[in-house]
């Protein structure tokens, strides 16, 4: 298999954690597609890095579940499984829903002029049927709405689910039924966050949520990652 090539992420941090988040990422956004073999000196070399370094990242991947060791053939890119899709979805969802009640303690009028403004452009890219512009609308949306909250310990549990969901935002995007369902519902969040409807808001985004994850479920299963 043709050794992909990209660029070490340029971090202020130890090598190992670039290393480790170099590669997630290249897994995650599928540049480094299931299937494919690390070889370490190779990556090493290419990344301008020690193999002790790699080798560490190497295993934080393998414990996150994202490579694999295997007999003669060393490290290699897992493939993602319904099962990780599930528990993915599982983790994001229930801890979206417990940060709701500092969301709408929290929300200000500036907050949701800057969240109308997100919907403007994803009206915008809705009409044209972009659908990569509507996939970085819809993250920064949520994004903007998780960051309200001062839980940000469970914010950080969130983002990193968020990386993995990003994975697949495409092929759920191309779902026009959902998406413009999903698209209606971003409004009338705004909406109920605006009247400080806590209980209509968490029955939405329960419904909002749990319809996110069964579409990428369903798209997801007619993919290979």
């Amino acid at each position: 298999m043709r050794q992909e090539s990209f660029e070490l992420v340029e971090e202020n941090k130890p090598i190992r954690d670039v290393a480790y988040e170099t590669l997630k990422h290249a897994i995650i956004t599928g540049k480094l597609p299931a299937g494919a073999h690390i070889v370490e000196t190779a990556y090493a070399e290419q990344l301008h890095i020690s193999r002790t370094p790699l080798r560490e990242a190497l295993r934080r991947l393998e414990h996150d579940g994202l490579v694999a060791y295997e007999v003669r053939r060393g490290v290699v890119v897992r493939a993602f499984t319904i099962e990780d899709v599930e528990e993915i979805f599982m983790i994001r969802n229930a801890m979206m829903m417990l940060i709701l009640p500092s969301i709408v303690e929290r929300v200000t009028e500036k907050d949701l002029k800057e969240m109308r403004e997100i919907l403007a452009d994803m009206d915008i890219a809705m009409a044209e049927g972009d659908c990569e512009a509507i996939a970085s609308f819809n993250r920064a949306f949520h994004s903007k709405m998780e960051h309200l909250t001062d839980k940000n310990r469970i914010v950080r549990v969130i983002d990193d689910q968020e990386e993995y969901i990003t994975r697949f935002s495409s092929i759920t995007i191309a779902n026009i039924q959902r998406r413009e369902t999903a698209h209606q519902e971003h409004h009338k969040i705004v909406e109920l966050l605006e009247k400080r409807d806590l209980e209509g808001l968490r029955a939405l985004m329960a419904h909002h949520l749990q319809e996110s994850k069964e579409t990428c479920l369903v798209a997801v299963k007619k993919h290979v990652f």
